[in-house]
């Protein structure tokens, strides 16, 4: 019965590796004796001005259905944040809100991938990015970033050597999870005018755009490109305003796609809860002193781990530009699923393995810093027998 019930679904479907992540925190997800930093999320909740405007909504009714693309509210404050970080016009037609950016990253592998074609990621990457073109029957190419003494670097050869005449997506995580890496102007302009020549879509994701520790804000693919550019980015409210819980995010896109996006939200979500969209327009128009104090949050947690790991004889670090992960090589160790879980029943730390993000990161484990400094000493000092 079973086999039979298995041969109903979809191969790409049935033969999805369950993330690795996942295969890790489930084994002690609920176990409060564990130190969680295996995901993606700060120990920081939503503040609570955020969670006053989502009651006030509530209070007010707003709980109907709603346009697709987001509330005309949201849309022009996300036109209007825009604007301001980045010095270019934004109309709200150029501007989908999603039910995470998750969501956003699915729908455009709907819209732009099909059995046979192909995306190049940039990694190693996120790999619920790499998961979403299996879903649709496409490959997933790696191009991997180089690592040396100045750290992560991007590497264009390698990215257009995947390509051919089956690439529809180039797929860039700058600010990078797991690397912290963040891509430079004149990359992103090296890449952009690439995607221009070949017709191929650039699909960015810049959701660690404002936890930057040099500047306000990473540079953005919005900055160089025209409004009718094969460019989607991604970015969300989840890391800078520690709305991780509320699944909200936004498409910034040529205004020709937006029909297209607009009916891929009717099939799959219908749109996203309203009540959540009037709390965003408070977190972008209030939330500026709070995604500092965020900032600064993280700036602390990366300068207790990359004191910690340093003193680490069989550890290679470099202290990542952004984001808010330490992505961390350890010699002699060459499978990072068996040893991260190994980290859980033996030091009581969840890390996220390597290989989560591609291949490239064999050998390597990721640490979530955003967390208070006396957590992650005592983190770091249930690490420290099995890493030195």
């Amino acid at each position: 019965m079973t086999a039979n019930i298995q041969a109903g679904i979809r191969p790409q479907i049935r033969d999805l590796e369950t993330q690795q992540i996942l295969q890790v925190s489930r084994l002690a997800l609920d176990d409060p004796s564990v130190i969680p930093l295996w995901y993606g999320e700060s120990d920081v909740t939503t503040p609570d001005f955020i969670k006053a405007a989502a009651d006030d909504a509530l209070a007010a009714g707003h709980t109907f259905y709603t346009h697709k693309h987001g509330i005309p509210e949201l849309r022009e404050a996300l036109g209007r944040y825009t604007a301001g970080l980045y010095g270019v016009d934004m109309a709200m037609e150029r501007i989908t809100v999603t039910s995470s950016g998750m969501t956003g990253i699915m729908m455009l592998m709907q819209m732009l991938i099909d059995a046979g074609d192909n995306a190049v990621l940039v990694g190693p990457v996120w790999p619920n990015a790499q998961a979403t073109v299996e879903i649709m029957g496409g490959e997933p190419r790696n191009a991997p970033l180089r690592f040396g003494n100045e750290g992560w670097t991007f590497d264009l050869e390698a990215v257009t050597a995947q390509c051919d005449e089956r690439t529809r997506v180039i797929f860039v995580n700058s600010p990078g999870n797991p690397t912290g890496w963040m891509m430079r102007r004149e990359e992103q302009q090296a890449l952009l005018d690439h995607c221009r020549e070949k017709g191929i879509w650039i699909v960015a994701d810049e959701v660690y755009a404002r936890i930057v520790y040099d500047r306000p804000v990473a540079p953005s693919f919005l900055e160089i490109a025209d409004p009718d550019d094969p460019v989607i980015v991604i970015n969300s409210f989840s890391k800078a305003w520690a709305m991780t819980g509320w699944r909200l995010g936004w498409l910034t896109h040529p205004e020709r796609v937006a029909p297209f996006i607009g009916n891929l939200i009717e099939y799959n979500t219908s749109g996203t809860a309203t009540f959540l969209q009037h709390a965003a327009v408070t977190a972008l128009r209030d939330g500026e002193p709070f995604v500092e104090s965020m900032v600064e949050h993280c700036r602390r947690g990366r300068a207790v781990i990359g004191d910690c790991l340093s003193a680490l004889p069989r550890v290679r670090y470099r202290s990542p530009d952004a984001a808010f992960y330490a992505f961390f090589a350890v010699d002699g160790m060459d499978n990072s699923l068996d040893f991260a879980k190994r980290l859980v029943h033996e030091a009581k730390v969840g890390l996220a393995p390597g290989t989560a993000f591609g291949p490239e990161g064999e050998g390597w484990l990721r640490l979530c810093f955003a967390r208070a400094p006396e957590t992650l000493e005592e983190a770091v000092d249930r690490l420290t027998p099995l890493l030195k």
